[in-house]
């Protein structure tokens, strides 16, 4: 569905208003998947929302309340496609007057069942046919789709050269075949420019190789039973991939409210500031050249298609830039790995009434100094542990690795946790198995 394109569209080469969240909407613009996980996200947002306010009454922790509230929830998400129709009549895919009443009708129907067959499959995977939740795995599965299509597009491009194949592999083998000096060939294929090439894809798989390594890094912290002598053991603080998220989204919506202020307001001097939007040379697609989303701009999974926002090139030739750049992904991962120990349950004051009521106890401490050596650590792991992230996809983005590198850790800890529930799920069978018999 990311690779079929709508029927009927005038023209999509205008600049996208959704660019910079596709990758967490898992959506792909023109394409069936032009709404992504766009309703199921929003459903969930509305309902959250009433209930915080109370603007409606639901008391979760009973059964009817709670089966009402999943009810009324699932039953908003088939009417929120119907942000198809804003889509096709603001002139996303060309003037309505142009496209005619057939066309806008057939492309609102287009989107709206499309959108049902991801919210079908979304409840697919919650009802237990399959494993882990629908958003994660749409993320994962566009992330990954977008990196084969650039290493295998069999589609080609005409550069000025004449055309060339998009896929990095598909490429390779093509110039090798066609041109007769064969180290030009080569070189060609390793570095070519503004398409994705093969120094790209090694770049994706050594840092796909590293977020897996440090997957398996945690801080352990070492317990011991407070009832019975001698059980010891170790609880385990470990990174999650939200900060990163947290992050992403961050600059997103710096970077939409930027791009819709400076469309209306272009002369006024705060919005200036805020950023300055101009489109890049063979691309209609609008792009920061200055301001705060200048220096806080993050590779795109789409971006490389015309040229990487940041490499080693850019970085030496604006090292300003690369440094804010830097300073600001690291401190706001760690920043946002802080605050996610907090609302999540996994702060000091959590652990130590987890480890408490189970009857544990740090080694070397009394229960009453534990909070105190647990406040020094956790923060601090986690601060680290989201300043490493932040490092990984900085490094990631550097190099050029296909999907960027906010895209490849998404990936590779949403694949991972798959990996972990499915041998969580073996080894229950394993042991029913071994019951059974």
């Amino acid at each position: 569905m990311s690779q079929m394109p709508l029927y009927g569209i005038v023209s999509s080469d205008t600049s996208d208003p959704l660019y910079w969240l596709r990758m967490m909407l898992a959506s792909n613009r023109g394409t069936l998947m032009e709404l992504g996980i766009t309703p199921i996200i929003s459903s969930g947002m509305v309902f959250q929302l009433l209930a915080g306010t109370h603007l409606i009454d639901v008391n979760l922790d009973l059964q009817t309340d709670r089966q009402l509230y999943q009810t009324a929830q699932k039953l908003s998400k088939p009417k929120l496609t119907l942000a198809a129709m804003v889509y096709v009549l603001t002139g996303l895919y060309g003037q309505p007057a142009d496209l005619g009443a057939g066309v806008c009708v057939l492309l609102v129907v287009q989107l709206c069942l499309s959108g049902l067959i991801v919210i079908l499959l979304d409840e697919l995977l919650q009802k237990g046919y399959g494993l882990g939740s629908g958003i994660s795995l749409f993320i994962a599965t566009n992330i990954c789709e977008s990196i084969v299509w650039k290493a295998l597009s069999p589609t080609t491009i005409n550069t000025g050269r004449g055309p060339e194949f998009e896929g990095a592999i598909i490429a390779l083998f093509h110039l090798l075949l066609t041109w007769p000096n064969k180290q030009r060939a080569l070189q060609e294929a390793f570095y070519r420019q503004n398409l994705p090439n093969i120094m790209n894809l090694l770049a994706t798989l050594l840092v796909f190789a590293a977020v897996i390594y440090l997957q398996g890094f945690r801080v352990e912290i070492p317990v011991k039973s407070s009832r019975q002598r001698g059980m010891r053991g170790s609880y385990p603080v470990s990174t999650s991939n939200m900060p990163i998220m947290l992050q992403s989204a961050l600059s997103s919506n710096i970077f939409l409210l930027s791009q819709m202020l400076y469309s209306r307001f272009s002369d006024n001097l705060l919005v200036k500031l805020l950023g300055v939007w101009e489109p890049r040379e063979g691309s209609a697609q609008l792009y920061a050249s200055g301001g705060v989303a200048y220096y806080s701009r993050k590779a795109d999974s789409e971006m490389s298609k015309m040229s990487p926002p940041l490499n080693f090139t850019e970085a030496i030739l604006d090292p300003v830039k690369t440094a804010i750049y830097i300073v600001f992904m690291l401190t706001a991962c760690a920043l946002f790995s802080k605050t996610w120990i907090e609302v999540s349950g996994a702060a000091p004051r959590d652990v130590a009434k987890q480890l408490k009521e189970q009857g544990l106890v740090m080694s070397g401490h009394r229960e009453q100094s534990m909070y105190r050596e647990l406040k020094r650590i956790i923060p601090t792991a986690a601060a680290f542990g989201g300043a490493c992230i932040g490092a990984l996809s900085v490094a990631s983005d550097l190099m050029g690795a296909l999907g960027s590198g906010t895209g490849i850790l998404l990936a590779v800890t949403i694949i991972y946790g798959y990996f972990e529930i499915a041998a969580k799920e073996g080894d229950m069978a394993g042991l029913k198995g071994m019951v059974m018999g």
